[in-house]
């Protein structure tokens, strides 16, 4: 029998999420930090302070979040401690457990954090069937099953392997709230609760979504394993940690390179190139090969010039047909099928005739295209780039190189995003080598803030995403020498 919703057995927790830690500063105002987030607290009353070290301590249900606050104070306070629950959960520093009749049911984490409330509860129609998506993925997680979608900004994690049925029958027909109670033998107030989480990881779908995931541009052209790949690698909802966080340091020996694994083998001794043996032209790139390297510190009293970052974007991308007619473009350096997918959006910072901003690099016309005008959120990027290059001020220019995927993914199966990361690849040793001939200062980053750039230029990141970065800037006189 149904329970009204009035005397639902089903309750909610709060806790901290796992990866964040409180601290207090020397003038006692509260720190939330998490890998590369922070979040300032300051001027809480006695009751937020303990509410929070509560929280940081492990999970308190909405009973227990009213019953700290009036012990600290009235019913205003009950009222403001639960505006700061609702907060931290909008912004995705708190995890929800739901419960149902004293036992657990599944936990929800949030994957994103955010400056601004992240995206609201899914909004359910009475009695609307849900399909499961297909880029949900469910793993084993500390002896529970954990769900989550790259398209979603949130996780579960089931307490209860019942829930699991509700997923086999989301991926053969649409399920219900109705559904989810009866397999997991709860009330249907909890049940909906149930389906709004899964909703909102993005595990179960509409019927309208489910069909945009198999038959619409752009999510149609993704494989469940590179959007995977691409939201994980580069950061596009989620908190996870990325980069060189030496997480295995002390745990396991770093490996070792295997510089004689074919120690058995004959071996033949190749001789140096030398200038002689090789031609002009051959040693000129020779010594450039030898010269090339990261330059993270710039000349800013003699920044670069529109003539020199012109040269650069000739050099390194122009676009133009293939001699054969078959219709294939051609850039200087190569790429898969030639299909030229790899643009080029420089975002200026300090660049001698030329204002700052976002702009496109036609490859076809030789010409800069302004995409946005320089403001908070440009500096935003070339922020971030600053960080990532460890570089006391920004680049001069961020090159933010973009693939348009699709062109890739209409022809590839199973490989488009490699080779999309691959030809990336090429291009950034073959800017190195054109910015080292010039005498440029060149860096190239290990990330890039893909979500930042996706707002300002307005591309979608699923059809056109950011997938490298590149610093370039004039060098300095003693570097040159």
């Amino acid at each position: 029998m149904t329970l009204p919703p009035s005397v639902s057995r089903h309750s909610e927790s709060h806790r901290l999420r796992r990866d964040a830690v409180l601290n207090e500063t020397t003038t006692r105002d509260l720190i939330l930090s998490q890998a590369r987030f922070r979040l300032a607290l300051p001027d809480l009353d006695l009751g937020m302070r303990t509410l929070l070290s509560r929280l940081a301590d492990g999970w308190l249900t909405d009973v227990d979040v009213v019953q700290l606050a009036t012990r600290f104070g009235s019913e205003r306070e009950a009222l403001a401690s639960q505006l700061m629950i609702m907060r931290l959960h909008q912004r995705g520093w708190l995890d929800r457990r739901l419960s149902y009749g004293g036992g657990l049911v599944l936990d929800s984490s949030s994957r994103a954090i955010g400056a601004a409330p992240l995206k609201p509860a899914y909004e359910q129609p009475i009695g609307a069937g849900y399909r499961l998506s297909r880029f949900a993925i469910m793993r084993a997680d500390e002896g529970n099953l954990l769900l989550h979608s790259p398209l979603g900004t949130s996780q579960i994690t089931f307490h209860r392997p019942e829930l699991a049925a509700c997923l086999a029958l989301a991926a053969a027909q649409a399920c219900t709230a109705d559904d989810i109670a009866k397999h997991v033998d709860v009330d249907e107030v909890t049940g909906r609760l149930v389906l709004s989480a899964l909703a909102d990881a993005r595990v179960l779908v509409t019927e309208g979504e489910f069909e945009q995931e198999r038959s619409t541009a752009p999510m149609a052209f993704w494989s469940p394993e590179e959007a995977w790949l691409h939201e994980r690698s580069r950061s596009l909802t989620n908190a996870a940690p990325v980069g060189g966080t030496y997480r295995f340091r002390g745990v396991i020996e770093p490996p070792q390179p295997e510089h004689q694994l074919y120690a058995d083998a004959p071996a033949i001794a190749l001789p140096p190139p030398t200038p002689a043996e090789t031609g002009s032209e051959l040693a000129s790139l020779d010594e450039v090969m030898a010269r090339r390297r990261s330059l993270r510190i710039q000349d800013h009293a003699n920044p670069i010039s529109i003539e020199q970052l012109g040269a650069l974007l000739h050099r390194a991308q122009r676009l133009r047909p293939h001699s054969d007619g078959s219709g294939a473009l051609k850039r200087p350096y190569p790429g898969a099928g030639a299909l030229g997918e790899l643009e080029i959006y420089p975002v200026v910072y300090r660049c001698a005739g030329l204002v700052p901003g976002l702009y496109h690099y036609d490859s076809v016309e030789h010409r800069l295209e302004l995409v946005a005008a320089d403001g908070t959120d440009t500096k935003k990027l070339l922020s971030y780039a600053r960080a990532t290059c460890q570089m006391s001020t920004p680049p001069q220019v961020l090159l933010v190189i973009t693939a348009r995927l699709p062109r890739l993914m209409w022809k590839y199966e199973g490989i488009p995003y490699a080779l999309g990361l691959k030809n990336a690849g090429v291009l950034t040793a073959w800017l190195y080598l054109i910015a080292t001939g010039m005498g440029l200062a060149p860096c190239a980053l290990g990330a890039g803030d893909t979500a930042g750039f996706a707002a300002l230029s307005g591309l979608d990141p699923f059809v056109e995403p950011s997938i490298a970065e590149f610093a370039i800037g004039s060098q300095l006189s003693e570097e040159r020498s």
